[in-house]
């Protein structure tokens, strides 16, 4: 599946591109949720994070009422440091999970417990510890899409933004690492470092699809376009990017590159950030290995298109979804990415 959105698809506030309107609600009842959503935001003394993935109403929603947009770690962060009791987390259940190991005092809610990732479903707790008891000499680095517990059983959490540079470090400290979930991701880390790395078999649903043949149809079609490809991706397509990072570097690289033209290999949720940063590029979906209904995501998470407005007011009205972790695993869990958030820290100091 391909699709083209541009300028001219952008005329009003909330009135997004075909490709990435979702919701069946009209113009008057999107408008309509929002404002009720941000009333009861308001009693329920709660701010809002939405991820870059999420639906564009649902991202635009986030923005109108004061919440935040980012990738996984950035909304757990907003969410530690906002003065508000309640979090309300427009994203897969991970991040729900990283909010609370973040911010265990703060209610954090989310429109859907269901909401989930092949990440995360790929990587079950006791499979991969006992894969981890049979390499006890490996340091054990895992990626955010990932559990609670499974994060309570790593020296490090990382994201797709921090990963090259953790691995360095601990590549120059001698030491050997077990990597999880996703097998693209750690072998390209695993390229671009050359350190010794155990990779786990895991991978995303929607990463996954995109092909090299496809990318190179659709440069043919777009020669002056540049690709902009996420480490999740297969090698071949990653070896066809013009730039490869996290999604918050595709976002800096689609405004700061100079091409007017950009063919995207991650999620199609980002063309919301991309367009607003850069209003007269266009921006093309990178083809899946499918097409239609034979295409397992259509270059959009099915979980993360679970997060919609009406779910999201449901919530508020009536708290049904809170993520709950245990104080065990959030004792265990949160040394992990304290270790990653003090690296970040301190690589800025730099």
């Amino acid at each position: 599946m391909t699709g083209k959105v541009s300028l001219a698809d952008l005329k009003i506030d909330f009135e997004l591109p075909v490709a990435q309107r979702v919701s069946p609600l009209s113009q008057a009842d999107v408008v309509r949720h929002q404002d009720e959503i941000i009333a009861l935001l308001h009693d329920n003394d709660a701010s809002m994070v939405a991820h870059y993935y999420c639906d564009p109403l649902v991202q635009a929603l986030a923005e109108k009422s004061g919440g935040y947009i980012g990738d996984s770690l950035e909304m757990a962060r907003y969410g530690r440091d906002v003065k508000s009791t309640t979090i309300l987390v427009a994203g897969v259940k991970f991040m729900g999970e990283t909010a609370k190991i973040l911010s265990p005092d703060k209610r954090v809610l989310m429109p859907t417990l269901e909401a989930t990732c092949s990440l995360d479903l790929g990587c079950p707790a006791d499979e991969f510890t006992r894969f981890c008891d049979q390499h006890p000499e490996r340091t054990v680095v895992v990626y955010a899409n990932t559990s609670a517990a499974v994060k309570a059983r790593a020296d490090w959490v990382v994201t797709s933004s921090i990963a090259l540079a953790v691995v360095e470090y601990l590549d120059r400290r001698g030491e050997k690492i077990l990597w999880a979930p996703d097998q693209h991701l750690g072998a390209y880390v695993q390229k671009q470092t050359g350190a010794d790395m155990l990779l786990w078999n895991g991978s995303c649903i929607v990463h996954e699809e995109f092909r090299a043949q496809g990318l190179l149809d659709m440069k043919a079609l777009y020669p002056d376009a540049a690709v902009l490809v996420h480490p999740e991706s297969p090698a071949a397509v990653i070896a066809l990017a013009d730039a490869v990072g996290s999604t918050t570097a595709l976002i800096e690289a689609s405004a700061t590159l100079p091409n007017q033209q950009f063919i995207v290999a991650t999620d199609r949720g980002i063309f919301y950030r991309m367009q607003q940063r850069s209003p007269t590029k266009s921006f093309i979906e990178a083809p899946t290995g499918g097409q239609g209904a034979q295409c397992k995501s259509c270059a959009h998470c099915p979980w993360m298109a679970m997060n919609d407005l009406e779910r999201i007011k449901k919530e508020l009205i009536q708290p049904a979804n809170e993520v709950l972790v245990p104080d065990h695993l959030i004792s265990k869990a949160v040394l992990p990415l304290q270790r990653m958030l003090d690296f970040a820290d301190q690589r800025k100091r730099l």
